[in-house]
């Protein structure tokens, strides 16, 4: 505690202006108010904490006249005041030394302060995430059931067995030996140890980690680009029901995963004029040998460098030219970037491969149902409906302007999204900005009115609750026999098969996961089956076009199929049940298993209770 120095010579300050002095001064900058009050005889009485300081104020009017004002520093709105206290005496004060002052004892708030790293920590703000990563899990708890996962974890588990790729088929009969690459061989390794360490738990452990980072990542994005991180939380919470068309043990969301990470580096960039962009190239590397996802970032990567190089405006669209040096940066960027694609185990035919979907594997594109155009009578079509009125009339109403880069990525991404299911993930990362920027009439968060021990209890209790509700691997094995032909498969060990059997599209990896004897007719790598003509006669298989062709080209004598009724596909099951060549030798609540009656007059079907 000190005297004030040269009180006679700033009496316009006295009376009760001290205080809106005081506000406007920490309303422009903390570091000049103090500056300029520490200078002119307003000195800090120390409380024992760094991030609050106390003043007092003499009214030159009238010596007696006392204004304390307390005030602490935070990172969100720079000061507030902690306590103000004008004291008015009506007697003249015999002495105005140190020892009139008000002690920090005196002075300090009567009610305990949690201290400051304690009140960040469990801050609103900290809240909020939490129930963003709550969200996540409950739209992914118990996903395990996409029918790749399970031939991604046998390419793994040959790759850690033999020390090398597989470069040929060897888990069908139809194309045994015909060459194939991995090109996803990098995102098989983290769901590959998950399952070794923790079984399908572990599996589903990577995938919730995964989808959290990404819309953490995203709310990042968001949050930098709009400042105001209740209106992102409010567009990542709407936009995790959009993306969840991907959600799964699905390799594309490491490189979703990527593509966020891209974007921060990038807007980054464009917002400081500086940013690592050196991690870029890795970054690519990276991605090429985890999914082929990486031409939609290099396509982002483009839009964006190119806006850059035009400056203008053309009605509510405008553009700012990179100075020479951030257009070297960009393009000696994107030039390393495309060089490190080709650091694969495959070389260049992994990095056509995302080019050799687009224009060879057709009858992949027109059936598989990821593929289908957005569905405006499904709740997600509903989802997707709703985000593109908002942003309609947010245009309309706000009289939006938009960065020609932004433009660009959003017409890119709205594209996509419509035209394919698959890439409305794509959609969620790239709109998710501009979502923020609609719903900014969300209230601002305001850290005076912040209650830490309440928002502590609320995260504590979501952290309870993701480990309560946790999957079990008994309820993990239980979605997965709801999908997958856990029962039949024990017959079919118990009675191996003789001969080639046909079975159903979505069954293949898993079957030959779970049995490593048993060659299938088709799995979902759709690839190298369209190659080699297999897709085609399935699919005309389940068209009941030249069925007993295609059965007699493959020598077929067994058909594991979903019972009538239960898939689209189901309807070869019901033909196939009657007619007399065929007979019925298992069945339970979601399979049939047929075989060639002129083998099979003298066996009993069995049913599985």
């Amino acid at each position: 505690m000190y005297p004030i120095r040269n009180a006679e010579n700033y009496c316009e300050h006295a009376g009760s202006g001290i205080y809106a002095r005081f506000k406007t001064l920490f309303a422009k900058s903390e570091a000049r108010a103090l500056r300029n009050y520490v200078g002119r005889g307003y000195l800090p009485i120390p409380l024992g904490n760094a991030h609050r300081a106390s003043y007092w104020h003499e009214d030159c009017t009238n010596a007696n006249d006392k204004h304390y004002l307390a005030v602490e520093f935070t990172s969100q709105l720079g000061a507030r005041t902690v306590q103000y206290i004008a004291a008015v005496d009506t007697e003249k004060a015999p002495d105005r030394g140190l020892g009139d002052l008000p002690t920090p004892e005196k002075l300090a708030p009567s009610a305990p302060r949690l201290p400051m790293q304690l009140r960040r920590a469990f801050s609103f703000l900290t809240m909020l995430a939490f129930l963003l990563v709550t969200l996540e899990f409950i739209m992914t708890r118990g996903s395990v059931v996409d029918p790749d996962i399970w031939w991604h974890l046998r390419n793994a588990e040959y790759l850690f067995q033999h020390h090398q790729f597989p470069r040929a088929d060897m888990y069908s009969f139809t194309v045994a030996g015909h060459p194939w690459i991995n090109h996803e061989w990098l995102s098989e390794i983290p769901y590959y140890l998950a399952w070794r360490a923790a079984g399908l738990s572990g599996v589903g452990a990577v995938m919730f980690a995964t989808v959290s980072l990404i819309f953490l990542g995203l709310l990042y994005l968001a949050y930098m680009e709009t400042g105001h991180f209740k209106a992102s939380i409010v567009a990542c919470c709407f936009l995790t029901f959009i993306a969840s068309v991907s959600f799964g043990p699905r390799t594309i969301l490491f490189g979703y995963l990527y593509l966020v990470l891209l974007l921060i580096i990038l807007q980054r960039f464009r917002q400081k004029g500086n940013a690592p962009l050196w991690l870029i190239p890795p970054l690519f590397c990276l991605w090429a040998n985890t999914h082929g996802s990486w031409s939609l970032g290099l396509i982002i990567f483009s839009i964006i460098t190119a806006a850059g190089f035009v400056q203008g405006s053309w009605g509510r669209v405008d553009a700012q030219r990179w100075t020479p040096a951030q257009m070297g940066k960009l393009v000696v960027t994107g030039l390393a970037s495309v060089a490190a694609l080709f650091v694969n185990p495959f070389g260049w035919r992994l990095v056509f491969y995302p080019f050799d979907m687009a224009y060879r594997q057709r009858l992949n594109i027109s059936h598989v149902a990821e593929w289908v155009s957005v569905d405006f009578h499904d709740v997600r079509g509903k989802f997707v409906l709703a985000l593109l009125l908002t942003l309609l009339v947010t245009a309309l109403l706000r009289r939006t302007r938009w960065q020609l880069a932004e433009l660009g990525m959003v017409l890119f991404a709205l594209y996509s999204g419509l035209t394919y299911v698959r890439f409305l993930f794509l959609l969620a990362i790239v709109i998710a900005p501009v979502l923020a920027r609609a719903v900014e009439f969300v209230p601002q968060y305001r850290p005076e009115a912040d209650t830490p021990l309440i928002n502590a209890f609320v995260i504590c209790l979501m952290i309870g609750s993701v480990v309560h509700y946790w999957p079990t691997s008994a309820e993990m094995q239980k979605s997965v026999s709801e999908k997958y032909p856990t029962q039949a498969l024990s017959y079919l060990k118990a009675h191996p098969p003789d001969g080639p059997m046909l079975n159903f599209y979505l069954w293949g990896g898993y079957l030959g996961w779970n049995d490593r004897d048993l060659r299938v007719f088709i799995d979902s790598r759709v690839d190298i089956f369209e190659y080699a003509g297999v897709l085609k006669d399935y699919l005309d298989l389940l068209n009941l076009e030249h069925s007993g062709t295609i059965l007699d080209k493959y020598k077929i004598r067994y058909v594991l199929f979903p019972q009538p009724g239960g898939y689209s596909e189901s309807a070869l099951t019901y033909v196939l049940e009657h007619d007399s060549s065929w007979k019925v030798i298992y069945k339970d609540h979601l399979t049939v298993l047929l075989e060639r009656s002129r083998d099979v007059a003298h066996k009993a079907v069995t049913t599985a209770q």
